[in-house]
């Protein structure tokens, strides 16, 4: 979904504050190649295949996910999802219990036109190639109305369907029912407020931590048995349409992407101690989630350049009006 400061803003500050990416466990930011992928508004790392991101288009592009080499930014595969209606506003994907991806078809520009929207859920293919796969469709509503949502996520050990809503001055986590049905609507209820304008979230591998997203920064949460307790801010990568946010599949990086032709992903280090999550035990970073003092010192340098260049387009944008 465009939002015309946001592309402002990506324009501004394009090149103004690209922060290295850490690498471990191949878990580095990349390029996405593939031509067809214009609008990529979810992530999600695969289990079953290590270095493979999945993800998928906005709108307006048909019932496909695509299999991303992080290694070279190529596509290795594309699933058509068999067994579903027209996707309308397809935001988000994630991958659950026993290897199965959620698609989350749960955009609504128009704010609440739209009385239900679906989620789809398919077994992610052991072979990567191309294929079609047959996929379950669940229709959703929200126990308080229909809404605009970006974020969906499946908790790693029980399964159960959680989506955050979009709205500017902050929105909610929202429970699902513990099993989706296929048999009439799923009543996802409000269970924790997000102090964000939400574009993407995921949960961590252990399911402990949630990290939330928007255009200009982030939030972590405790999970708390998705009674969400606020643990601090996240470094979030100024990007030009900031989208779509995974957790590496070790849990020690967040993997940050963004729309656009030939968009990039950014890997940061995750908040916390992962010295027991990765086999290298080199994954952790300081509490703050700036990866060390190294990473403070960048990401100062950064936001002094990105604070200039912001003051000078809003001082151009006055001029103008």
């Amino acid at each position: 979904m465009r939002r015309p400061f946001a592309l402002l803003a990506g324009a501004l500050l394009a090149g103004a504050c690209a922060l290295p990416a850490h690498a471990a466990d191949g878990d580095r930011g990349f390029t996405i190649k593939d031509p067809r992928i214009t609008e990529s508004s979810g992530l999600a790392a695969s289990r079953l295949h290590p270095g493979i991101y999945w993800t998928h288009n906005d709108s307006d592009d048909g019932p496909y996910i695509y299999a991303v080499d992080s290694a070279t930014g190529n596509t290795v595969a594309t699933v058509t999802l068999r067994g579903i209606g027209s996707p309308r506003d397809v935001e988000s994907i994630s991958i659950g219990p026993h290897n199965e991806i959620y698609v989350g078809d749960i955009g609504d520009n128009f704010g609440g036109r739209w009385p239900y929207v679906w989620i789809y859920r398919l077994p992610e293919p052991k072979v990567l190639k191309d294929q079609t796969v047959t996929a379950k469709q669940y229709v959703v509503k929200y126990s308080d109305g229909p809404r605009d949502a970006e974020s969906l996520l499946v908790h790693p050990k029980t399964g159960r369907v959680y989506i955050i809503d979009k709205k500017e001055d902050g929105g909610h986590l929202f429970e699902g029912p513990a099993t989706l049905s296929t048999s009439g609507a799923n009543i996802f209820r409000p269970v924790a407020p997000v102090d964000l304008w939400a574009t993407d979230a995921a949960l961590s591998p252990d399911g402990r931590q949630l990290a939330v997203r928007g255009y200009f920064g982030g939030i972590y949460y405790d999970w708390n048995g998705g009674r969400i307790k606020r643990e601090g801010r996240l470094d979030v990568p100024l990007q030009g349409q900031g989208e779509s946010l995974t957790y590496s599949t070790d849990g020690t990086r967040l993997m940050y992407g963004s729309e656009g032709a030939g968009s990039s992903v950014q890997a940061q280090d995750a908040p916390g101690d992962h010295s027991g999550d990765s086999p290298s035990g080199n994954g952790g970073s300081a509490s703050d989630g700036t990866g060390g003092s190294g990473g403070r010192l960048k990401v100062g340098a950064a936001v002094v350049g990105v604070g200039a260049v912001v003051l000078l387009g809003l001082r151009l944008l006055r001029r103008r009006g």
